[in-house]
């Protein structure tokens, strides 16, 4: 994996994203990001620099591409699903897109870790 500290701030969720990622909480030891996308929605490209619990508030099938548009994970060939209220872990992630190919809103609140100073 690329050193998240190397990603350029431009491509933060939050920056790159917005119309997809909230804010609804930051200090220096978690940031807190309510994610929100439609189906047929596709995610600007984007990055997420910490680690995180996810849950899952309402779930659609997905695909994630890296900038270059190579699938990453597809849910619907990688058999990944999640039930609402699940809680999944997961680790940062470099430049991807996201795109919901689902019929349901994929609904995530993120609890991203930020490193001990």
């Amino acid at each position: 994996m690329d050193d998240p500290s190397a990603w350029p701030a431009e491509l933060d969720a939050l920056s790159a994203a917005p119309a997809q990622h909230r804010l609804v909480l930051e200090n220096e030891r978690v940031r807190v990001l309510d994610t929100r996308i439609a189906p047929g929605e596709r995610t600007p490209v984007h990055t997420h620099q910490w680690p995180a619990a996810h849950h899952v508030m309402s779930w659609s099938a997905f695909v994630r591409r890296d900038d270059k548009g190579v699938v990453l994970l597809d849910t619907r060939t990688a058999g990944v699903t999640a039930v609402q209220g699940a809680v999944l872990w997961g680790e940062a992630l470099g430049p991807h897109t996201l795109e919901n190919v689902g019929t349901a809103p994929l609904h995530i609140v993120s609890i991203e870790i930020k490193p001990a100073k």
